[in-house]
């Protein structure tokens, strides 16, 4: 009678999820955003409304930046996933399309990758038309109720029209649950070396590695990570990449992302990533130290574009621009959560280990408006420099080069910015420490969440002479990337009025500001907002 009783509610529950995704694919989902709003984003990639998280299926295809996402249309907090769905010709102005995945009988649409399977190796193509494919988890709200651990599986959908209209794989799931509870985020690439498509899955606090030779049948192969790296969470969202090393044409290494909440450097969510070798069946890691990819609170989950062109060969790779202790709370509407702003990952070879190094890509360029160079200056407490930047501070791009005098150079520098409120965010180095930090005590609204307000600080570096400072800002985001991208960090903030007053501090002696470049950024949906003036449809 028991199992009887659970048959019958897990068939009840498994109607009631078909009927919910095909009311929800009967609506008319209307793009409602004036891009205007308090915090909107004015160069992040944000949905027009309700929840996104993670960023999904990365994926370039004849001239196009897929940008697939987590998404529930329904509300601004977390619910039934779906894949949210946006492209982009440059990686920085998007256009938003209709929902790419919806829910089905098997379950929410969970995190995953995307790929172009130009070889036909899945049979899904057509000679002429290569299939985008899309490899996500499948997350049964039917099997959890029920108790069961195999609630999550790997599933495909297939596209043969750049991504504009999908088709759920007959076979799903193409791999089944083992047996275990975090069992999910499938990022797929193509290994040459072996001639088989290599999937990496998070599996509780492990990666493990399957191998296909048409993306339908999977092997396992192996898992990572058991004893190595940070473990103060669920791993999350991997990425297998091979990368080459910088200023060498012929060494490369494998990198590893593993996303992981709670248990960031700062507290939350945050990507660690190890070094090492891939053979097609083992990952080995050269380095038992566990590194960040970025040090701020608010950047998570990220991964890097499959498919991008050998002529340009870089490593890209976008976040989700929030953190899991405060995400369904942050005080915006009608929508909940950025991205940052894309980034170029490259392979830095130091004395005895591998680094990433993350920068802007250079397409920010794109955005450059106008430009302000300042004249070499000392600085020994607050200096204003408000009246020379006559265009506003956001969306502005600071780069700063600070030297260190011989003898009395200062414990901590970098820039301020403040409102009439008294409000402020604060980025600087600190000479004691040898650390980037990020200071939003005093940011704005942050009663929202115990853990939002507080100070970020980078890992200890190197003493060096120069320090340097990229750093862009929106309306509600920093994002800092110091000695050359050697540091990354990236916070969001809320103030009550808007930030106007920009300075640049020293305590404690003096530093020689030696280049102050800012440049006035374009907001990346003026395009959006002029046809919506002119009656245009996006």
């Amino acid at each position: 009678m028991k199992f009887r009783n659970l048959l019958l509610l897990s068939l009840f529950s498994s109607m009631l999820l078909l009927l919910s995704c095909q009311i929800n694919r009967g609506k008319k989902k209307e793009i409602i955003a004036e891009y205007s709003e308090p915090y909107r984003p004015l160069i992040h990639f944000s949905p027009p409304s309700k929840w996104m998280n993670d960023p999904n299926g990365l994926v370039f295809f004849e001239g196009e930046y897929h940008l697939f996402y987590q998404y529930y249309p329904e509300s601004m907090i977390w619910g039934p996933m779906h894949w949210g769905h946006a492209v982009s010709t440059d990686l920085v102005h998007w256009q938003h399309l209709p929902i790419a995945l919806y829910p089905d009988s098997l379950g929410y649409i969970f995190s995953g990758s995307a790929l172009v399977d130009y070889n036909n190796t899945s049979g899904l193509g057509k000679p002429d038309k290569p299939a985008m494919i899309a490899i996500f988890c499948y997350h049964s709200p039917v099997l959890e109720k029920a108790g069961k651990d195999t609630f999550q599986t790997q599933g495909m959908a297939y596209s043969l029209d750049k991504g504009r209209t999908w088709t759920k794989y007959a076979g799903n799931p193409i791999v089944p649950n083992p047996g275990l509870r975090d069992f999910r985020d499938p990022k797929v690439s193509w290994n040459a070396e072996t001639n088989k498509w290599i999937m990496a899955l998070a599996a509780g606090n492990c990666i493990q590695f399957y191998s296909s030779t048409d993306l339908k049948k999977w092997a396992f192969e192996s898992e990572f990570g058991k004893n190595l790296g940070a473990h103060g969470g669920v791993w999350e969202c991997p990425d297998l990449i091979k990368m080459a090393v910088n200023n060498s044409k012929k060494e490369s290494k494998w990198v590893l992302l593993v996303s992981m909440n709670p248990g960031g450097p700062n507290g939350g969510s945050a990507t660690q990533y190890f070094t090492g070798n891939f053979d097609g069946h083992h990952f080995m890691s050269d380095n038992e130290k566990t590194r960040w990819i970025d040090y701020g609170k608010d950047n998570y989950a990220g991964v890097t574009f499959s498919g991008i062109p050998e002529n340009d060969g870089r490593c890209i790779s976008i976040g989700w621009m929030s953190n899991w202790q405060y995400a369904t709370s942050v005080p915006t509407k009608p929508w909940r959560s950025a991205m940052t702003f894309p980034r170029q990952l490259n392979l830095e070879k130091g004395r005895d280990e591998y680094n990433i190094i993350s920068n802007p890509i250079d397409e920010i360029e794109q955005l450059r408006e106008r430009k302000i160079t300042l004249n070499p200056f000392i600085a020994s407490g607050n200096i204003d420099l408000t009246k020379e930047v006559p265009f506003g501070l956001s969306p502005i791009e600071i780069i700063a080069d600070f030297s260190l005098p011989q003898t009395g150079f200062a414990n901590e520098f970098g820039f301020e910015l403040t409102n009439s409120k008294g409000e402020n965010i604060i980025v600087g180095y600190s000479n004691q420490t040898n650390k980037f930090k990020i200071d939003r005590l005093n940011s704005g609204k942050n009663d929202f969440s115990k853990d939002f307000s507080g100070i970020q600080y980078s890992g200890e570096l190197k003493p060096e002479k120069i320090i340097s400072m990229h750093i862009i800002i929106d309306l509600a985001s920093i994002e800092l990337f110091g000695q050359s991208g050697r540091v990354a960090m990236t916070d969001i903030f809320f103030p009550n009025e808007v930030f106007n007053c920009l300075r640049a501090y020293c305590k404690g002696g003096s530093v020689k500001c030696d280049r102050v470049t800012i440049y006035k950024l374009n907001n990346i949906w003026d395009s959006i907002i002029n046809k919506q003036k002119s009656g245009i449809p996006e």
